[in-house]
């Protein structure tokens, strides 16, 4: 059924740290198909964080919001995707939703895992092994291979780059001199609360960095600017709250500046990861088994209760234990030494 491929379509996740871990499937792709044109169909949130990808040759926008079925429009949509002719569709959410406009637009071979009665939206439906395939990174990988093909490992980490003159080009409409070292606090999740290191532990942690010498920035959606500014208000007055001040591509600038990032389990978190930049990750009721920061300068830090990981917006429980027993002191012992 699969020979070499000319234009693929890809079904694009919803969430920005999702969609980082969409780009080692991109880079096999390529691999597989060099002389291919790879088009993502993506939310509008996404969109800056996939054009700065080289394997992605054009980013179309998913118009449905999360949750809609909005079955005409997505027939409507379908029939405009029918006159690219595309090759392949690989669909990347596991929703029967996301699967509705590859079929309309009839693309020869449509691809994805067994999901949410799929059966006939895709025929090239492959059940997953998530055994085999633990992580995130490695099922969207799979995808990229043909039917009954193992991936390639080592699966390759996902990778951005930001040019020192884009570095400076930002920094200056945001007037932000760097002349000490950075610490970036991620302290938002899209997902919800019980993802979310406590804020009075994210201020004692930001007076200790100030005190190391370091400056504080705050980077984040609109959403999470009320937490930013809970934070300064302990104490931290110098640190600058950047929160809803930035667009995708500019928080990636400034996650590439930071000496130390420190970040709750989010897209952020998975940005600071493709930059490659000295990290402290915490985990509550997320998993580091499904969605780990992938560099080797990101080290994870979470404790193993019996009740974590549950997966749950809010504690279900009441007690938050995940990440309040994650104490202020216990993050300090593993800060770096301060580097550029």
């Amino acid at each position: 059924m699969e020979g070499r491929m000319k234009k693929i379509l890809v079904i694009a996740p919803s969430w920005v740290g999702d969609t980082m871990l969409v780009q080692p499937m991109l880079v096999r792709l390529m691999q597989r198909h060099p002389d291919a044109q790879i088009d993502l169909l993506a939310p509008p949130w996404t969109a800056a964080l996939l054009h700065q990808m080289p394997e992605v040759h054009e980013v179309i926008i998913n118009p449905f919001p999360h949750g809609a079925l909005k079955l005409a429009a997505r027939y409507r949509l379908g029939k405009k995707l029918r006159a690219a002719h595309y090759d392949q569709a690989i669909v990347l959410p596991n929703s029967f939703k996301s699967a509705l406009a590859p079929y309309f637009a009839s693309i020869p071979l449509r691809t994805g895992f067994v999901g949410e009665m799929r059966y006939g939206l895709l025929n090239d439906a492959r059940k997953l092994d998530k055994h085999k395939l633990p992580l995130m990174v490695e099922r969207f990988a799979q995808l990229a291979e043909a039917p009954g093909d193992a991936i390639q490992r080592p699966v390759p980490q996902p990778a951005l780059q930001v040019s020192e003159e884009q570095r400076q080009r930002v920094l200056g409409e945001l007037g932000l001199p760097v002349t000490r070292p950075v610490a970036v606090f991620c302290p938002g999740a899209e997902y919800g609360p019980a993802k979310r290191w406590p804020v009075p532990y994210f201020a004692e942690l930001a007076q200790h960095l100030r005190a190391q010498g370091y400056a504080v920035w705050l980077v984040g959606s609109s959403r999470d600017r009320e937490i930013a500014e809970k934070i300064i208000a302990l104490g931290n007055e110098a640190c600058i709250n950047l929160c809803g001040s930035t667009d995708l591509a500019e928080a990636v600038t400034l996650l590439s500046a930071a000496s130390l990032v420190v970040s709750n389990d989010s897209g952020l978190m998975h940005l600071a990861a493709a930059l490659d930049r000295p990290m402290l990750a915490l985990y509550g009721s997320s998993s580091p088994q499904f969605t780990p920061p992938l560099s080797d300068q990101a080290l994870v830090l979470k404790l193993d209760l019996p009740c974590s990981p549950c997966f749950k917006r809010v504690c279900p429980l009441g007690h938050f234990n995940c990440m309040m027993q994650l104490t202020p002191d216990q993050v300090i012992q593993h800060i770096p030494i301060k580097s550029g």
